[in-house]
């Protein structure tokens, strides 16, 4: 019999893929956790308007994030910090000054958006890289300078 699976299995496949089972297996199975539904043509119908919404939203999100990308690129962070001999800071960058710098400067991003392997403890200037929505990454320019 026909299924499509309307939930992730493991070892079956994804959500979404048409396959074939055992009659026993979807019946005993993928039916009571209800991680499938018959493959009638109106459930068929369903699923394919159901992928193309989805292309639509993804279209949409990732042009959103595309020109969240332009404008983190063009715009320059600086973030002023104390410093004490030899140039040495007190304290770090985080992810948090940055979001923090970037919504001052007019810039909506969420912090979360915002990947940071290790602070920055040095002044200087940083590319730091940005995961938007959609798969798009950018590189936000971040300036640390002396207070």
């Amino acid at each position: 019999m026909e299924f499509i699976l309307i939930d992730d299995v493991p070892s079956l496949g994804k959500i979404g893929e048409l396959l074939k089972v055992r009659e026993g297996y979807a019946r005993n199975f993928l039916l009571p956790r209800s991680l499938a539904i018959p493959a009638s043509t109106k459930n068929k119908r369903r699923l394919e308007h159901e992928k193309r919404l989805a292309g639509f939203r993804l279209a949409k999100a990732r042009a959103a994030a595309e020109s969240l990308k332009q404008r983190l690129e063009n715009v320059a962070v600086t973030i002023a910090r104390r410093v004490g001999e030899q140039d040495k800071m007190f304290g770090s960058v985080t992810s948090r000054d940055i979001h923090e710098a970037l919504v001052a400067s007019g810039v909506e991003i969420d912090r979360r958006q915002v990947h940071m392997h290790d602070p920055i403890k040095a002044l200087g200037s940083y590319k730091v890289p940005a995961r938007l929505s959609g798969g798009v990454d950018a590189m936000i320019n971040v300036n640390v300078v002396a207070e």
